[in-house]
């Protein structure tokens, strides 16, 4: 493996590449973007740029992809913005099977990463909202599973595994605080109504890092990877999160914990613009993120003792303190989005 993590061999790339007609190769450069484990190429031909992307061996299930490939032909359907499958010339494919890995072929997309703009953060809001009317209903032959961060089982046990790992040092009291925190809001959430809520596909992964920007608007969203049948709260609420999270570097330590407000209440503005939501499910959404902070950072640290390159327990520690900001303020947040919303 080169530097980095996995790449592509030039007889890999020369195999994978004659399976698709985009015209004489001028030049192929890698993209260091994303997963370590699937590496990525920019292909400029006499036809145009392309993004070449491999699957990490052995991760995907080939169903999960059919069903990402299906929402994301009819997005491009319906002009929202991702990118389009370059199909293979002998089976008109949108992805291609060589040797257990899987290769997909996408039109390069032009933008800019995301810079803190109050409009981006707007417009990612009301670009989640198309998102879920264009997908609202919609079935395909290839389904994903029907879970979420909500309530789950699975959060309990990798909280419960840390508070138990003796090679951490003490993670017991950040581990039982962040249960109990955890089962709290899902409980108000539950009390809210959530199994009653609409529900359809959802992004399960809406965060700027998976998002290029031109203007004031999204040019292309990527990673469909976590595509998944859930309410759709569950998306606005992880979306709000990522998009008004607060952080810095190096050590988590460090970080602040309170969320950046005015972000957070511009993507719920323009969620909102694009899509009704009931009163009960505004409510519901700091409780949400609580559930997905709290969700996200404990399936690797059970895993590894880590997340990314940070300490395990100094990381929980961090996200300890920012539930607990949310907590304190959720009839602020509440009382921002109703107001924004049920005008």
């Amino acid at each position: 493996m080169s530097k980095g993590g996995a790449h592509f061999t030039a007889q890999e790339l020369a195999l994978v590449l004659s399976h698709y007609d985009i015209g004489i190769i001028q030049q192929i450069k890698p993209l260091v973007a994303g997963s370590r484990r699937a590496p990525k190429q920019i292909i400029v031909s006499d036809k145009g740029r392309y993004f070449l992307k491999r699957r990490a061996k052995g991760k995907e299930i080939r169903g999960r992809i059919e069903f990402a490939h299906a929402v994301q032909n009819l997005l491009y359907e319906k002009q929202f913005p991702v990118s389009k499958f370059i199909p293979t010339k002998d089976g008109n494919n949108t992805f291609l099977e060589i040797e257990g890995h899987i290769y997909e072929l996408f039109d390069f997309a032009a933008g800019i990463r995301f810079n803190g703009q109050p409009e981006l953060v707007e417009n990612a809001g009301l670009t989640l909202a198309q998102f879920h009317t264009f997908l609202k209903g919609r079935t395909f032959s290839s389904t994903s599973q029907r879970n979420s961060f909500h309530d789950s089982k699975s959060v309990r046990d990798h909280l419960k595994k840390i508070s138990h790992d003796h090679k951490q040092q003490n993670p017991e009291k950040t581990a039982s605080h962040l249960l109990t925190m955890y089962n709290q809001s899902s409980v108000n959430v539950n009390q809210f109504g959530f199994d009653f809520w609409p529900s359809g596909i959802v992004h399960g992964d809406w965060h700027p890092g998976n998002m290029l920007f031109s203007g004031s608007k999204i040019s292309a969203v990527f990673d469909f990877d976590s595509l998944n049948i859930a309410p759709f709260t569950t998306d606005i609420a992880n979306g709000a999160l990522q998009f008004s999270i607060t952080a810095g570097r190096p050590d988590p330590s460090d970080w602040p914990d309170y969320l950046d407000e005015a972000k957070f209440s511009a993507f719920i503005s323009g969620y909102c613009k694009g899509n009704a939501i009931t009163e009960n499910e505004l409510k519901s959404l700091p409780d949400l993120m609580i559930e997905t902070l709290i969700a996200e950072a404990v399936l690797p640290i059970a895993a590894t003792g880590n997340f990314s390159n940070f300490s395990g327990v100094d990381f929980l520690k961090m996200i300890h303190r920012k539930c607990q900001w949310i907590e304190n303020n959720k009839n602020s947040l509440i009382e921002q989005m109703l107001k924004g919303c049920l005008r």
